[in-house]
């Protein structure tokens, strides 16, 4: 008989490999390409950011830790007053990771079918983590491109983190 495992870990699997991939874009990232006109990490910085607000349970009580703002919010398109370092961005996405953690092994049936709302989804919890992993591959694989045309080297695919607590990085 194979291995069956829950929803949670089957959820955890796919959410904390598609962190490990965006982590392995964003260490690979040379220095001096970290902040040029490539945008590199204003894509990391993003993708952490919007992984962070989308893991709020209530997201119109979300606020980034410091040294970060809310100006991702501004419909204008406004950009952080300065750029975050790779360091600080690496720290905001243990940040995440930790927070994914903790709301995924607090899954059950009711929290999967709770609304997570704002002023433009109306999602289940279940369907804003799948929702999640969708923006942050993207983000992983716009950084991958990118560290092929400038370095031509990107990270590998990882296709599934171990468990609840451990990064696996295949």
């Amino acid at each position: 008989m194979a291995n069956t495992i829950s929803i949670k870990e089957a959820i955890w699997n796919q959410f904390g490999a598609s962190l490990d991939m965006l982590e392995n874009a964003i260490i690979m990232c040379p220095d001096e390409h970290w902040d040029t006109e490539i945008g590199f990490w204003y894509a990391s910085y993003h993708c952490t950011f919007w992984t962070d607000y989308y893991l709020t349970t209530d997201p119109g009580k979300f606020a980034p830790p410091p040294p970060f703002d809310l100006s991702e919010f501004d419909p204008t398109g406004k950009m952080p007053d300065r750029t975050y370092s790779k360091t600080e961005v690496l720290t905001y996405l243990a940040h995440c990771r930790q927070k994914a953690n903790l709301f995924i092994s607090e899954l059950d049936t009711d929290k999967l079918n709770k609304r997570w709302i704002n002023e433009y989804k109306n999602y289940s919890f279940l369907e804003i983590l799948i929702y999640n992993i969708r923006h942050i591959q993207h983000h992983s694989a716009q950084l991958n491109l990118l560290l092929k045309q400038t370095t031509n080297t990107a990270p590998t695919w990882i296709s599934q983190a171990k468990n609840l607590n451990t990064k696996n990085k295949e």
